[in-house]
């Protein structure tokens, strides 16, 4: 058993952890898990707040990922409860009160809240302790809730929480309500500047990059696994790639309207004008000051490289626009990256931008059927997409439908 010395110095540093992530959703992933390890919790949920509501934006549980298969992920859908007290996380939302609770089906008739046992019914779990805490920003205004659920022993029995360890996970809920703020902001930054990109391209939209920069990463984290790259690297990668991911067309906002928006064929001349969004895009992250930057710039630079050497812009210079010297310049144009000299980033991006499009609706066009979709990733691998991460992207397609419906497009 820790000391509260100990505890104390557990909470500063997994602080520290969490402040290092900037994406929300991957955030939300690592609080929760640091959570849980921090008191041996079983399962747990977090619930971002929307107006009068909490949203069910993160879940996990050990117990059930044990009953699938090596490698596959804990399906989840999201849903929305009303901040009022009938809820055990719509009290504490409306209250800004911890409960801890030791056995959720044998709760005081004088509570208002109650347990909703349907959802332990769906899912053949039983919920036992409960804790359930708010995260305050430094204002004190509430913009979530953390559920913990069933606490272990060291035998894997399940027990209430500890009291005692109330004012760390306090702690802990005020460093996490900061970082999820400070999250929050860069993701409003960035969809902002896709307000403005959708303002030139319909195409643009929030939910289509928020889905590309997600089923990115997951296509990621498999093929990374099966590559034998570190948990850490992963979870450092993860955040990084899935905000460069979200900013992929950002070069669009350069490119005239009559382009965009032609709704016909684009000419040979107009096309290659359209290419340019590529280099357009990575000369705004050139002067690089982080690892964001460099993923970015990768990015926006390479989506439209193809495995095969087919796809542009190519080599060329993203400030000149020029190619590079030495890389079969012809008519100012070097030649398309091929293989592995496409940075692993922009691969993985290519396949979930080409993926979203084509089964998304447009205006210009009615989604493809999923099958023929499908189809058409199997027929490019090893020709536009790296068949490796086609084959990830096929492991991850439980979760690929899943996060879909996350971010669905407005109607």
């Amino acid at each position: 058993m820790l000391d509260e010395k100990q505890k104390l110095r557990q909470i500063i540093e997994v602080g520290q952890e969490i402040a290092r992530v900037n994406d929300l959703d991957i955030l939300l992933e690592r609080v929760l898990t640091v959570a849980r390890r921090f008191v041996n919790a079983d399962a747990g949920s977090i619930y971002i707040k929307e107006g009068n509501r909490l949203k069910f934006s993160y879940t996990q549980n050990e117990t059930l990922q044990k009953r699938l298969p090596t490698g596959q992920k804990l399906i989840y859908a999201t849903f929305s409860t009303p901040i009022n007290n009938e809820s055990i996380s719509g009290y504490v939302a409306g209250t800004g009160e911890m409960l801890n609770i030791s056995d959720v089906h044998e709760l005081p008739e004088n509570v208002p809240y109650s347990f909703a046992k349907k959802y332990d019914e769906i899912s053949n779990y039983h919920t036992r302790s409960v804790l359930t805490f708010p995260l305050k920003n430094h204002r004190s205004e509430i913009l979530g809730v953390m559920q913990l659920i069933n606490t272990l022993d060291e035998n894997s029995n399940m027990m209430p929480f500890s009291r005692d360890d109330e004012p760390f996970i306090m702690h802990f809920a005020n460093n996490a309500a900061i970082a999820i703020e400070r999250a929050q902001l860069t993701r409003d930054i960035i969809l902002r500047m896709i307000k403005m990109a959708e303002m030139r391209d319909p195409k643009e939209t929030g939910a289509h990059v928020n889905r590309v920069g997600s089923y990115a990463v997951e296509i990621y984290e498999v093929w990374a696994s099966r590559r034998g790259i570190s948990h850490k690297d992963i979870e450092k990668n993860k955040d990084i790639l899935r905000i460069a991911a979200m900013l992929h067309d950002v070069g669009k906002v350069a490119i005239s309207d009559t382009i965009l928006k032609k709704p016909a064929r684009l000419e040979a001349a107009e096309y290659e004008v359209m290419k340019s969004h590529t280099h357009i895009g990575a000369g705004l992250f050139l002067n690089s000051h982080s690892d964001f930057d460099e993923a970015a710039f990768h990015v926006a630079l390479t989506h439209h490289e193809r495995w095969d050497g087919n796809g542009y812009p190519g080599y060329i210079n993203p400030m000149t626009a020029q190619c590079i010297p030495g890389y079969e310049c012809k008519n100012g144009k070097g030649r398309g990256r091929k293989g592995e000299e496409i940075p692993p980033f922009g691969r993985l991006v290519a396949i979930a931008d080409v993926y979203d499009a084509l089964t998304s609706h447009r205006s210009y066009k009615e989604p493809w059927d999923e099958g023929d979709v499908l189809e058409n990733l199997k027929s490019e691998s090893g020709k536009q997409f790296d068949a490796e991460m086609i084959d990830a992207f096929f492991s991850a397609l439980d979760v690929i439908h899943a996060v879909g419906k996350r971010y669905p497009d407005d109607k």
